[in-house]
C-alpha cells in the first residue's frame, strides 16, 4: 500500500512538470518505449558491447536541442567536442573556444540527453601546462558540465601522463590519436597521419601508452584503414574511428556534417571529404526560413490558427473606451478593427 502511494506521489510531482492554461504547451510525457526510459550508457556497458564486437555509436552534440535529437536516436555516446569552435562558432580551427565556453556547451547538452554516456572535450589550453592543471579541468567538466568523462588529444608523454593523471583522480578518459585538431601548429594544418611506416607505428604505439594510462577507449582520426585495424586489434580497450575505416571498434560524426546541416561557404570549407551526409537538413531549414520570410511579407502569418489568445466583445468595447479616454483615438479604432477581422476570420470557415 505504502509502495502503491509512493508511486502516485512520484506521479503526481512528474505531471506537476506540465503547466496548465499558459501560453506553453509544456514537455510532453514520454512513454515507456523512449530513450529516456532506456537505461543508461556507461564505460562498463561499452566495455560489454566491445568484448560482445557489437559496433559503438558516437555522435558530438553541443546544444540542448542536438542533445535531445541523439539521445532519441540511440546512440551509445554523445561527445561534446571542442569541434563546436568549427561548427558552432564560426572559427576556423578549435583551438580558440575555451574551458568555460565548453562547460555552457556541456550543460546544455547534459540537460538534453539522458541515456547516452557524456563525453566531454578538454580543450586547448586547459591541461597541457601540468597534470594538475589538467586534473582541474577534468574536475570541472564532470561537477560544472554534467559530463560523465572527459576527452584528451595527443599522445607526447605529458598527455600520457595527463591522462594517467585524470584516471587515477577518478574520471574516465577518452584518448585521441591519430590527426588531433589541436597540435595542427606542429602538424602543419589538418593532414592524415599513419601514412608512412615511422608514423603508423607511432599511431599504434600512441594507442597503446593510453591504454595503459587506463583510458577507456580511443579516438582514431584520419588514418589509413590498415593502421585503425592494427591498432583495433592491438588494444584490448574500443577504438573510435572518424576518417579511419571501417575496422574500428565504432564510428563518430560531427552532428552537423552528418546531417548535412550547412551549405555556407565557411562550413563547406571544414566539413571533412571522409564524412557521409545522411540528411540534407540545411535545405530543408532553409526552405522553411524562406517560406516563414515570405508568409510574414506578405501578411498570411500569423493567420487565425496561430492566433490563439481571444478577448470578448465587451472587453474590446471596454478597452476602446479606454483608449478614448486616453486621447488614443486612432489605437482604439486599431483594437476595434482587429477584432472585427478576427471575427470574420473565425466565421468564414463555417461559411465555405
Amino acid at each position: 500500500m505504502m509502495r502503491q502511494a509512493f508511486r502516485h506521489l512520484a506521479r503526481r510531482r512528474w505531471l506537476s512538470n506540465v503547466p496548465e492554461s499558459t501560453v506553453y504547451g509544456g514537455p510532453r510525457p514520454q512513454d515507456a518505449s523512449s530513450s529516456a526510459a532506456a537505461r543508461r550508457v556507461t564505460v562498463t556497458s561499452l566495455r560489454g558491447k566491445h568484448r560482445r564486437r557489437e559496433p559503438i555509436t558516437v555522435v558530438t552534440a553541443y546544444d540542448y536541442p542536438s542533445a535531445v535529437h541523439v539521445d532519441s536516436a540511440g546512440i551509445d555516446v554523445c561527445l561534446v567536442g571542442d569541434s563546436a569552435a568549427m561548427v558552432v562558432h564560426g572559427h576556423d580551427t578549435t583551438l580558440p573556444i575555451s574551458l568555460d565556453v565548453m562547460l555552457e556547451h556541456c550543460r546544455a547538452v547534459a540537460r538534453g540527453a539522458t541515456r547516452p554516456l557524456l563525453v566531454g572535450d578538454l580543450p586547448f589550453g586547459c591541461y597541457e601546462s601540468s597534470s594538475t592543471q589538467a586534473v582541474d579541468s577534468a574536475v570541472r567538466v564532470l561537477k560544472e558540465g554534467g559530463m560523465d568523462a572527459i576527452k584528451l588529444e595527443g599522445g607526447a608523454p605529458s598527455r600520457i601522463s595527463a591522462a594517467k593523471a585524470i584516471v587515477e583522480a577518478g574520471i574516465a578518459v577518452m584518448g585521441h590519436v591519430g590527426l588531433t585538431p589541436q597540435a595542427i601548429s606542429v602538424l602543419g594544418g589538418f593532414r592524415p597521419q599513419g601514412k608512412t611506416v615511422d608514423s603508423a607505428v607511432k599511431v599504434v604505439e600512441t594507442a597503446l601508452a593510453l591504454q595503459e594510462a587506463g583510458c577507456f577507449s580511443v579516438v582514431l582520426e584520419c588514418v589509413p584503414g590498415p593502421v585503425a585495424a592494427a591498432a583495433t586489434s592491438a588494444l584490448r580497450i574500443p577504438t573510435i574511428g572518424i576518417g579511419a575505416g571501417p575496422f574500428c571498434s565504432g564510428q563518430v560524426l560531427v552532428y552537423h556534417d552528418l546531417l548535412g546541416m550547412m551549405q555556407h561557404p565557411h562550413h563547406a570549407k571544414v566539413t571533412p571529404r571522409f564524412c557521409k551526409q545522411f540528411g540534407n537538413v540545411g535545405h530543408v531549414i532553409n526552405k522553411a526560413l524562406s517560406e516563414y520570410k515570405q508568409e510574414v511579407e506578405n501578411r498570411t502569418f500569423p493567420g487565425p490558427s496561430h492566433t490563439p489568445y481571444k478577448i470578448t466583445a465587451t472587453d474590446v468595447d471596454g478597452f476602446a473606451s479606454a483608449l478614448q479616454k486616453m486621447g488614443l483615438d486612432e489605437a482604439a479604432n486599431a483594437a476595434a478593427a482587429a477584432a472585427e477581422n478576427a471575427e470574420k476570420d473565425v466565421k468564414l470557415p463555417e461559411n465555405n
